[in-house]
């Protein structure tokens, strides 16, 4: 909780006729520091250079460093420009967390009432400090922590606490900084400022929430297995190549070729291009990814916490239910709760009376308004003194057990209130009658109710095999009542339940939990091995928003958790959700399937570099020929993210080690294939090394389209037609390997019929590969 003014030294007291006087204000400026949130923003050119501190990075990076030392400065500048373009298609990705951050220090009033040297003066609300005296009015935002010495308002915390109906507050309450004052006017002492607020230490939160992305953790499970697997095959290539006596000038070539061949050098590239095409359609359909991993996460998500107030529920306060009692019929009820009520809408309260009382046309020309007193808080009522064709009434309208002491007993009235109550219901009571004999009118319940659409999102995800849980702010009683009426109706997690080794399966519905244990709830979640959404609207929603894996801000969410969620719905409505779910699991089908592509293709070039020498004695590709197989084989095959894909009913899961088993067996079947065409040339055409290596470029690029084609369906590879750009790659791809095959560009040409039959040969392969892929994918569960 905030702090609180007893922590302040004992010298620093202070009254409200006097205030702090400017000298005690400095000292404790000092001491505290600014009423401000520290900002910690990341320079973009920093944050440019660390797009090359990584695993791919720096294998280009060493084959880079070796074709320069040997002088090759063209394979040197090929590769170097691959990086580069990997560096800056990553650099426009960058998180926007630094951005939740500044919002939320805009929250801060830019000015604040304060006593200073015994006067009331306005001064900058970042100069406020623990012990200033402070003044709020109507429509005043809070500047700081504090504590209300004297008058009371009526505050609008929700956005920080999720608490969705306005807290009256008097002497020695809180009030929060980045709270509306919708009521009223006081006088307070300031407990907190800068980040020990409840808004400052959600923004702490918020800068340190951090969760791995399943991107990264798929990249560096691919980059380990390739280094593992590969890097033994190369170590043992150049072993036997020492041992034949090649000499130091081709043992170097083959190292790089080597490392090249290693390299997924297009994979994060291909993430980032999956799933910006995916961002645009989202885009169309009222979805804005703020980062673009976050479409990608939405496929893994098997978890999703949602918010109540202003997320699962409207956040508009509403007349759920009236209950007239004997003698006044329930458009009188709501008529004389109408002519108690303030005007203006500021008091949400107020405003949901006269709303209920407009839509049944409960006006009374017999009621005439005399005299209107406002809520007091001391009275916990608000009173209207109106003329009724019986004479002077009063009008008493406010908190049951504040109505019914100035009321003659009403025994009816208790089980209806105790029935609402049931229900989370706030219960309003009315009187009325002449003044000395005032009756109880009914009761009126006021609610938030939830979105249209919460019950069937909440219905859709489970269909989807995604479980969704309650974390509010809001009081236990109105959350269990909201969850049930949207179809949640697992447990309620105790008072004081929050852990850090929770799992969803004990709770169903978490509330009255902070920002902290919202936060604290997602990281347990995670920790438990589950991919965690978080869909919320408001501040007190932010660390958490950040922390989870995907991060869903609505419509009507606060700038603040807008900047911190991964994704923002910019429809009403909470349809939105499944659409990026949808998208999300289209698009890891999509980069599935070019990283099955770029697995095969690592391993079995590798591979095939060792049956080479073997063969030949000699290395059958040279590092140029490789930087050409780069752009064939990963860049142009990069058209897979824009193919057509079907969602998988349930979360997805990078299960690295099964791909690479997948990608292992069918590179077996390509290896075969290639190795196969290399002995045929060799013993069969008698070819010299020159075209022995022009042949093995080409049956390379010929068997990748081969493989584009058998992986990119999980079943039959007609059962599905590839996509425009698919085929266009591969014409473009085919005809870059034909030309340098035919007219010897970088190395010795072959005749045209040896190519065709190698083409047609590879055709052949491709339905033979495509049979052995519906085996191998049904063994490893990845069809």
């Amino acid at each position: 909780m905030p702090n609180d003014v007893s922590e302040l030294p004992s010298d620093e007291a202070v009254t409200e006729a006097n205030g702090l006087s400017s000298a005690a204000a400095a000292r404790l400026r000092a001491q505290f520091g600014p009423n401000t949130v520290a900002e910690t923003a990341e320079h973009p050119l920093r944050i440019f250079l660390r797009q090359f501190w990584a695993p791919v990075p720096w294998m280009l990076e060493v084959a880079i460093l070796v074709q320069a030392a040997l002088g090759e400065r063209l394979e040197a500048g090929v590769i170097l420009g691959l990086l580069l373009f990997n560096a800056v298609l990553s650099f426009f990705q960058h998180s926007r967390a630094q951005a939740a951050l500044r919002l939320l220090k805009s929250q801060l009033a830019l000015t604040a009432s304060a006593r200073r040297d015994g006067a009331w003066t306005i001064i900058p609300a970042a100069d406020l400090v623990p012990g200033d005296v402070v003044k709020v009015s109507l429509g005043a935002v809070v500047p700081a922590d504090m504590r209300l010495v004297s008058g009371s308002v009526l505050l609008d915390q929700s956005m920080l606490t999720g608490e969705s109906v306005p807290a009256e507050a008097g002497r020695g309450a809180a009030a929060y900084a980045g709270a509306l004052v919708r009521r009223g006017e006081a006088v307070g002492t300031v407990t907190a400022t800068g980040a020990r607020t409840y808004s400052g230490r959600t923004a702490e939160l918020v800068r340190i929430a951090h969760a791995e992305s399943a991107e990264q953790r798929a990249i560096l499970g691919v980059v380990r297995n390739l280094a593992m697997l590969n890097g033994a095959v190369l170590a043992a290539l150049v072993l036997y190549a020492r041992s034949r006596g090649l000499p130091l000038a081709e043992i170097l070539p083959l190292l790089v070729t080597g490392i090249l061949a290693s390299v997924p050098v297009a994979l994060p590239a291909t993430f980032t291009l999956a799933t910006a095409l995916s961002a645009q359609r989202l885009v169309r359909r009222g979805v804005l990814p703020t980062r673009l991993s976050a479409v990608h996460e939405a496929a893994t998500m098997n978890l999703l916490c949602a918010d109540k107030t202003g997320t699962l529920t409207q956040n508009a306060l509403q007349v759920a239910a009236v209950r007239p009692l004997p003698g006044f019929p329930k458009e009188r009820l709501l008529a004389l709760a109408a002519l108690a009520s303030a005007e203006g809408g500021k008091d949400p309260v107020d405003a949901a009376v006269r709303a209920a009382a407009e839509d049944l046309s409960a006006g009374d020309a017999s009621l005439r308004l005399v005299q209107f007193v406002p809520f007091d808080p001391a009275t916990k009522t608000s009173e209207a003194r109106i003329m009724t064709p019986d004479g002077a009434w009063r009008v008493v309208k406010g908190a049951f057990n504040a109505v019914a002491a100035l009321a003659a007993p009403a025994p009816e009235a208790t089980p209806n209130l105790a029935e609402l109550t049931a229900q989370g219901h706030r219960v309003l009571a009315v009187a009325a009658g002449p003044r000395q004999a005032l009756r109880l009118a009914g009761l009126i319940a006021l609610s938030d109710p939830p979105r249209a659409d919460s019950a069937d999102l909440i219905g859709t995800l489970a269909t989807l095999g995604i479980r969704t849980v309650m974390v509010t702010g809001d009081a236990p009683d109105t959350a269990v009542v909201i969850a049930r009426r949207v179809g949640l109706g697992g447990p309620v997690c105790p008072p004081g339940g929050v852990t850090d080794s929770l799992s969803p399966a004990n709770y169903q519905v978490f509330a009255g939990v902070f920002p902290e244990d919202k936060y604290r709830l997602v990281k347990a979640f995670q920790a438990a091995g589950h991919t965690v959404g978080m869909c919320g609207d408001g501040a007190n929603d932010a660390p958490a928003l950040r922390q989870a894996q995907i991060g869903i801000a609505v419509s009507t969410a606060t700038d603040v958790a807008k900047a911190a969620a991964g994704l923002v719905l910019t429809r009403a409505g909470l349809s939105g959700i499944v659409d990026a779910v949808q998208e999300g699991r289209e698009t890891f089908q999509r980069i599935l399937t070019y990283m099955l592509n770029t697995i095969i293709k690592k391993i079995e070039t590798v591979l095939f570099l060792g049956i080479g020498l073997l063969v030949t004695g000699h290395a059958v590709i040279t590092p140029l020929l490789m930087v050409l197989l780069l752009v064939a084989n990963d860049f142009l095959t990069m058209s897979l993210t824009t193919d057509s894909a079907r969602p998988s009913p349930k979360p997805e899961a990078w299960r690295i080690d099964r791909i690479t088993m997948a990608a292992a067996a069918l590179g077996a079947c390509k290896l075969a294939f290639l190795s196969a065409v290399l002995a045929a040339g060799a013993y069969g055409g008698h070819l010299g090394i020159g075209q022995l290596r022009t042949l093995s470029f080409a049956a390379l690029v010929f068997g990748g389209q081969a493989t584009v084609y058998a992986v990119r369906e999980r079943e039959a590879l007609w059962s599905s037609a590839p996509g425009v750009w698919i085929v266009l790659s591969s014409m473009v791809d085919i005809a870059i390997a034909a030309t340098v095959a035919l007219t010897g560009t970088f190395t010795a040409p072959l005749p045209l019929d040896l190519v065709v039959a190698l083409l047609a040969a590879t055709c052949v392969f491709a339905l033979v590969l495509d049979a052995w892929k519906r085996i191998v994918l049904r063994l490893l569960k990845l069809a």
